[in-house]
């Protein structure tokens, strides 16, 4: 049986005197999440707008990225399923890809 979803993610990002703040919007048609991040020009720094945006657009998909994966493990834990063990070094691919 194929299954087909789609998640809509959406991000909205403000500047305003050398900060910038992104909110990542995930609506999975059943819940919303939504991701938090900010970015900052240091003033000896040539202001760069578009690191800005990416830095804190980077951060609020992080932070989104970090809900989805604890709603992941709850659903896990509530089902009977172990979670995946938390490790000190990346979090993110396959398992095999980090070792």
């Amino acid at each position: 049986m194929t299954r087909h979803l789609e998640w809509k993610v959406g991000l909205d990002l403000v500047e305003d005197g050398g900060r910038t703040k992104a909110k990542a919007r995930l609506d999975t048609g059943t819940s919303t999440l939504t991701g938090h991040g900010s970015a900052r020009c240091n003033p000896a720094d040539v202001d760069l707008p578009a690191i800005g945006d990416e830095l804190a657009a980077g951060r609020a998909m992080k932070d989104l990225a970090g809900q989805l994966m604890r709603e992941a493990d709850r659903g896990m834990e509530a089902a009977g399923a172990g979670t995946v063990p938390r490790r000190t070094g990346p979090g993110y691919g396959w398992p095999e890809a980090a070792q």
